[in-house]
């Protein structure tokens, strides 16, 4: 693959209720730091910008933030806004809520469903936007939903929100959220060397009901937050040796087989590893390759 020559089109489309994306798009985590949120050393800020421009000239057109992805001299959301606006009209950014953190980087406990909506707008103001695209509620091991989400509901209804999903979310959780508004996308950790039964039947159930699926840290694996993940299976390894790619890439692709709803938002604050990622969206891989990477799987549980 001549990777330069690959845009975020080869991946493929998916609509998230209404709005089309291409399903290779871009986590604006790292784009803080070398490590994630307050950890490690800040971003070059100009190189953060020419990342995310280059993104969008390389067709990506989905983009996932959160208020909460700051450093100690970066926000994700300020350099989404400074690098972007005015926003194309087909670029689709989507934000989470649910978790926070204080200014100087502590967590706080979840989010009560009446301080959302101050959350929500936090998100408008750091993009500038008067609407968010996409918004999630991420789970904050709470038995239910319904009243978090429920909450966001009435901010789509009051036309603040145009789309709702979930993150951090179980079966029981996607059921229960699909009572109160229409869910276009659940976003859950999910990756080749994570055996996750319960991950399996959220992505069945979305394939299921015609919503995206979108897998975080599926290329960091178990390195998580930290980054990048450098342990690679031998399956991972050897298919990536085949296609002349590298480890990165072939975790990226598999991630897009899994259906034709799953999308990725791989992230990086490298716009070399951007180019790749991006290139990552035109790898196919056969199903001999595709058993062998899911038998490595099934053996790393």
């Amino acid at each position: 693959m001549t990777a330069q020559k690959i845009t975020a089109e080869a991946s493929g489309t998916w609509k998230l209720g209404d709005l089309p994306v291409h399903r290779l798009g871009f986590g604006a985590m790292r784009l803080t730091g070398s490590a994630a949120f307050h950890l490690g050393t800040p971003s070059d800020r100009e190189r953060s910008l020419g990342v995310l421009r280059k993104a969008v000239e390389l067709g990506v057109n989905h983009i996932d933030t959160a208020a909460f992805y700051f450093s100690a001299r970066r926000s994700a959301n300020e350099l989404i806004n400074t690098a972007l606006a005015p926003y194309s009209g087909d670029l689709v950014i989507a934000t989470k809520v649910g978790p926070f953190r204080d200014h100087s980087g502590e967590w706080g406990t979840s989010a009560r469903p009446d301080q959302l909506r101050g959350h929500v707008e936090e998100n408008l103001r750091q993009l500038g936007r008067d609407h968010l695209d996409l918004v999630y509620l991420r789970r904050m091991r709470q038995d239910s939903v319904a009243e978090h989400f429920g909450a966001l509901a009435e901010l789509r209804t009051a036309g603040l929100i145009r789309h709702l999903g979930i993150s951090a979310a179980e079966p029981r959780h996607l059921a229960e959220a699909l009572e109160i508004a229409p869910v276009v996308s659940v976003q859950n950790r999910y990756a080749v060397d994570r055996p996750d039964p319960v991950g399996d039947e959220v992505l069945r159930l979305c394939g299921e009901h015609g919503i995206a699926f979108v897998p975080f840290y599926a290329v960091a694996g178990e390195a998580g937050e930290r980054g990048a993940s450098a342990a690679h299976d031998d399956a991972v390894l050897s298919v990536a040796r085949a296609h002349g790619v590298s480890p990165a890439q072939v975790r990226v692709a598999w991630t897009l087989h899994q259906g034709p709803h799953v999308l990725a938002i791989p992230g990086t604050g490298n716009p070399d590893h951007l180019v790749e990622n991006v290139a990552a969206g035109a790898l196919r891989l056969t199903g001999e390759e595709l058993a062998r990477l899911g038998a490595g799987r099934a053996q790393a549980g």
